[in-house]
């Protein structure tokens, strides 16, 4: 079972923690990262363009010029793809991109993101943050600390704590993430991974 120093939120190093093997240990498979982190990011793609066929535009309903003995290319419509304001042949239309995965595909991506951040040195454990009112100041403070205050970092707390919400919203870079709700893109995007100790149990209830 992997271990890692546990620091208080003044940056002094307490004592030691055991880290669950099922999501510290773990192989770091490469193709399903990237298939996984593709997939999500698919997930955010709205999908909302919209464009109009030649049957969705308003007008057109008489031929532009007759038929024989202008010496012009015969038309049917002012609407026709190649007219100004006629309809699109191939454009987009609203549709879903979402990918389906095998829930052990992105259980095994989120391990395996965990582990290669431990592996990095990038995943510190704070006994607590013990943030009495939102005040930004004090966020700022743990992570100068720490020796975190550069970079990206991602806050992973046990519940939903509104104090610690309210006081790292301000900061760039700085993101607040529950237990329950880890996900591969956001721990890879993070330079540092600051994990509350109680947010470790949660996090080998839901995932291990």
């Amino acid at each position: 079972m992997p271990k890692t120093t546990l620091y208080a939120r003044t940056g002094e190093a307490i004592g030691e923690v055991e880290l669950p093997d099922e999501l510290f240990s773990a192989p770091v498979n490469m193709a399903v990262l990237h298939q996984v982190v593709t997939a999500q990011l698919a997930g955010r793609h709205l999908g909302t363009s919209n464009t109009k066929r030649r049957g969705e535009v308003s007008g057109g309903g008489k031929k532009p010029y007759r038929q024989k003995g202008t010496g012009r290319a015969r038309q049917g419509s002012i609407r026709s793809p190649q007219y100004t304001g006629g309809g699109v042949v191939f454009g987009p239309h609203p549709r879903s991109y979402a990918q389906r995965l095998p829930r052990q595909m992105k259980r095994l991506a989120l391990c395996g993101a965990l582990t290669a951040k431990l592996d990095d040195g990038a995943i510190r454990v704070v006994d607590a943050f013990g943030m009495e009112a939102p005040k930004t100041r004090n966020v700022i403070d743990i992570l100068a600390a720490l020796g975190r205050s550069e970079g990206r970092v991602l806050i992973v707390a046990p519940g939903t704590d509104e104090t610690l919400i309210l006081s790292a919203r301000n900061l760039p870079g700085v993101e607040v993430i529950r237990a329950d709700s880890l996900n591969v893109v956001a721990l890879l995007n993070a330079d540092t991974v600051l994990i509350e100790q109680p947010a470790l149990i949660k996090m080998e209830e839901v995932y291990a």
